[in-house]
């Protein structure tokens, strides 16, 4: 039987968070009812320290949200047409999050938004207390490899660099490049 992930799970450090969200379920309830998809890509956004960050620049309108409590949703608009979620994660004032980047049957971000209608009108849901987007876990730990982020252009060298993206190593899953 699934577990809705709660709080304290949400609220762990983004480094921590972006492999353990790997095998979980991304649950979306629509109005054809529930989908759930599997987790099998992530990356991880630490702080403004970290030059791949939206929050890099400081607290803004588009940003403070990654200043919320773990377990809020954070979707946005990218290249004006792809909405993109993310996991806040960790202790409210600190800004991080992990991206979804890809669940079972979809690897891309907005791919997978797309299949699950996930959309901008979720920004700053609580996930822990939502009876429209949620996580659970039904026990499925699978081995994860890490590469670089990607579309990261912008950062410093040693924030590109870092190996923060986190992919589910089963042989089926194939990461979008």
């Amino acid at each position: 039987m699934a577990k809705r992930l709660g709080r304290r799970s949400l609220s762990q450090p983004a480094m921590e968070l972006a492999p353990e969200l790997l095998g979980k379920l991304l649950c979306r309830r629509t109005e054809n009812g529930v989908l759930k998809y599997r987790i099998m890509e992530t990356e991880c956004y630490y702080g403004e320290e970290d030059t791949a960050c939206h929050a890099s620049k400081g607290k803004t309108e588009r940003t403070k949200v990654l200043y919320e409590q773990g377990g809020t949703a954070y979707v946005y608009l990218c290249y004006g047409m792809h909405s993109l979620f993310n996991v806040v994660s960790g202790k409210k004032g600190h800004p991080e999050a992990v991206l979804i980047r890809g669940v079972t049957g979809y690897n891309g971000p907005g791919k997978l938004t797309k299949a699950m209608h996930i959309d901008r009108t979720l920004n700053e849901e609580d996930m822990v207390n939502s009876d429209q987007l949620w996580l659970e876990d039904d026990g499925y730990r699978p081995t994860y490899r890490t590469d670089r982020r990607v579309g990261i252009d912008y950062a410093t060298e040693e924030y590109r660099n870092i190996l923060w993206r986190f992919i589910v190593d089963d042989g089926e899953y194939k990461p979008a490049k």
